[in-house]
């Protein structure tokens, strides 16, 4: 699957991708990504040999007139808890983008194009999103596309440890949009 919009397609990972992608995992922009840091262009490689086989919920973000790999965004529809059939209406989306390519509008652009292809052709009934309280950014982007705040995990979850060796918990956010919300 593809996804196009004025300045972006949305599409699966190829191999070729590897050198686009290591230029931003190997430093992550944010510490919820510090699990997927590469550390050498031929593991970078080996990453785009896993993501090529997932081409319907996890796409490559690139630049149409370059071809340029500058990030990625995916969701999942969320597994259903306590049921033997559950409903898989909610989806939690990721999206991340080469910190050169920052403050241009593309992250909004793709997170636009992937939640209307979500609430339009895959029945997602709510999609909410988790960002760290420091990552204005993320915040900023969550209220453009009409996403509501709807709570905030103090010391959620720790993605890193300090330097002596204990763990850094970090407050995070949530914010939560509907399809009826997005209809509007």
């Amino acid at each position: 699957m593809t996804i196009e919009t004025q300045r972006l397609l949305l599409r699966p990972f190829t191999e070729d991708d590897a050198e686009d992608v290591f230029e931003y995992l190997e430093t992550p922009a944010v510490n919820c990504f510090a699990d997927m840091k590469l550390h050498s262009p031929e593991e970078a490689r080996a990453e785009m040999k896993k993501r090529a086989g997932e081409t319907e919920n996890y796409f490559a973000v690139v630049l149409k007139d370059s071809g340029k790999v500058i990030g990625e965004i995916g969701a999942y529809p969320d597994p259903g808890h306590g049921e033997e059939d559950p409903v898989r209406d909610t989806y939690s989306p990721i999206w991340m983008l080469n910190r050169a390519y920052h403050g241009k509008g593309y992250a909004y652009e793709a997170a636009r194009a992937l939640f209307d292809c979500l609430f339009r052709e895959k029945g997602a009934r709510r999609i909410y999103a988790y960002t760290e309280d420091y990552n204005l950014p993320c915040q900023r982007l969550c209220e453009r596309l009409g996403m509501r705040r709807e709570g905030v995990f103090v010391e959620f979850v720790s993605f890193v440890n300090g330097p002596d060796g204990s763990p850094i918990y970090e407050n995070t956010i949530q914010y939560a949009i509907l399809k009826k919300e997005w209809a509007q």
